[in-house]
């Protein structure tokens, strides 16, 4: 399915405008929508590619600038020591309530898409992860992805050391898929069981899968990168979302 990735809008938020890049099917049609989160450097190119395959699959991806009320529209950290440090130093300054905020803006400016079918799913990769952990949170988001979701065992987003994330996963009313690598060493097994333990004590719907990779595996062209598991972890996320949105039961 060809796609178009040259939309970008900078839509409101209770703290500033934040800018949004859209991928979706080419030519008309109303598509559900999948809000993508990102790592810590914003809207990167394998970012982008991410979005490009979801979005190719017939979703109408939302990728938003997690960072815009402290960076200029259309800032990409680099992946290297200054990038690295800017991200995590931004990722504990940042308020956790304005990620949410960001999240319920998306919702509401995405229901008078054109492309948007009304529907919404989440995705997201390291501290994408856990932010599409906290949108699965939103009663809008019906599926959700997570990929290596960082901090949610240590409760340390936005700096506080109980950000609430984990806590208030039995708000979570839709599917939810986990996938960790199992040498990550940002969330080690004993993180990974607390995390477990959380959500099967809610009874969320979940989905969980442990492979054998690193931190990062999804990010192509990395040192980390594992392609066999990039392809297994975009099957996974294709068929959770064809489960949800697609197939007729």
């Amino acid at each position: 399915m060809l796609i178009r990735s040259d939309e970008k809008n900078d839509i409101e938020t209770p703290t500033g405008p934040m800018r949004v890049h859209l991928y979706r099917p080419v030519g008309p049609g109303r598509f559900p929508a999948i809000l993508l989160f990102s790592e810590i450097y914003q809207v990167t190119a394998p970012i982008e590619r991410l979005a490009a395959m979801i979005a190719g699959q017939g979703y109408l991806v939302a990728v938003p600038e997690v960072y815009h009320e402290y960076e200029a529209p259309g800032c990409v950290l680099a992946y290297d020591q200054a990038g690295t440090e800017r991200g995590n130093t931004l990722k504990y300054t940042k308020p956790v309530g304005q990620f949410d905020s960001d999240v319920a803006s998306l919702v509401a400016w995405l229901r008078e898409h054109e492309g948007c079918n009304g529907r919404f799913g989440a995705f997201g990769v390291c501290l994408g992860g856990h932010l599409a952990f906290r949108a699965a949170q939103n009663p809008a988001i019906e599926a959700t992805a997570c990929f290596y979701a960082t901090d949610l065992h240590t409760g340390t987003l936005g700096g506080e050391r109980a950000d609430g994330t984990l806590a208030r996963c039995s708000a979570i009313a839709g599917e939810i898929m986990m996938v960790w690598g199992r040498s990550d060493p940002h969330v080690p097994y004993e993180g990974r069981r607390q995390i477990r333990d959380a959500l099967e004590q809610a009874g969320t719907a979940l989905e969980w899968h442990e492979v054998d990779g690193q931190h990062a595996f999804l990010r192509d062209g990395a040192p980390r990168f594992d392609a066999a598991l990039f392809l297994q972890g975009m099957a996974l996320t294709s068929a959770l979302y064809h489960r949800v949105f697609i197939r007729q039961v």
